[in-house]
């Protein structure tokens, strides 16, 4: 079937649309990669650069907030990723487990942990919170919370269990592929809705997360153990983290959309 000038310019007008709207959605996330990349040439008034990171990420927030762009209850959602995602770092940095590092000195911080790190994860929430904004997002054929919300436990606690016990990632991977088969996420770009998988989404969400990850460790933000001497990709492998950690990210805030806990809209 051959395509008119008309269909093309409409798909190009669709997909830069598309692109516009996801960079919307990823206001938070890309202004926190944008500073992160900023800390290490501008002056920071004398902050160590986690404390000016952590400081800037509430300063973020509160614009956000006050121009409408963040609801109340969308920054509650986000402090709750914060904590979800403190625990996680506070287990993970520990000298017994050392699975990263942040080798820089800071103030704001819990243990090993400084308190920017925390914003790492929401801003993972923020796009999600957000994309359901300007994206007009339909969950369709979403599996029952009896299914979603044990496999989201699940999926946490083995982050931090397969230290000690069998790691069962690939199961759980197989699992949310099984529960979420049918899921589609049906979107809004300008007229016409469209359809994806939602599992092939909570992939592409993961890799681009990924591909920010190796943004953070080259602008030193952590460091993973084979970084400690000099920079390297962080390895692929990691790609099933980012991907479990999305798919907790997103039960999360469509369980609380579905059962209208709190008003995300």
């Amino acid at each position: 079937m051959r395509l008119n000038k008309q269909s093309v310019h409409l798909f190009i007008k669709e997909f830069f649309m598309f692109g516009v709207k996801q960079a919307r959605a990823c206001l938070f996330a890309g202004t926190f990669l944008l500073l992160l990349f900023l800390s290490n040439y501008i002056n920071l008034f004398g902050l160590p650069r986690y404390d000016f990171l952590f400081l800037a990420a509430i300063a973020i927030q509160i614009i956000l907030y006050l121009s409408g762009l963040e609801s109340k209850d969308e920054i509650k959602v986000i402090c709750v990723f914060h904590l979800v995602g403190l625990a996680l770092e506070l287990f993970k940095t520990h000298p017994a487990i050392a699975s990263w590092s942040y080798p820089e000195y800071s103030f704001f911080k819990v243990g090993t942990v400084p308190l920017y790190s925390g914003f790492m994860y929401a801003a993972v929430a923020s796009y999600m919170i957000q994309s359901f904004r300007v994206l007009k997002l339909r969950i369709l054929n979403y599996p029952s919370y009896q299914y979603s919300v044990p496999l989201a436990v699940a999926v946490y606690l083995n982050f931090f269990t397969h230290h000690f016990l069998p790691d069962v990632r690939w199961i759980l991977i197989i699992l949310i592929i099984i529960v979420f088969w049918r899921a589609k996420v049906n979107f809004l770009v300008i007229e016409k809705r469209r359809e994806i998988s939602l599992v092939l989404s909570f992939f592409l969400i993961a890799f681009f997360v990924w591909v920010a990850e190796n943004f953070g460790t080259y602008f030193g933000a952590w460091q993973y153990p084979s970084q400690e001497l000099e920079w390297s990709l962080v390895s692929v492998k990691l790609l099933s983290s980012w991907t479990l950690m999305v798919i907790i990210s997103f039960i999360i805030v469509a369980d609380l959309r579905k059962y209208k806990d709190i008003n995300l809209n």
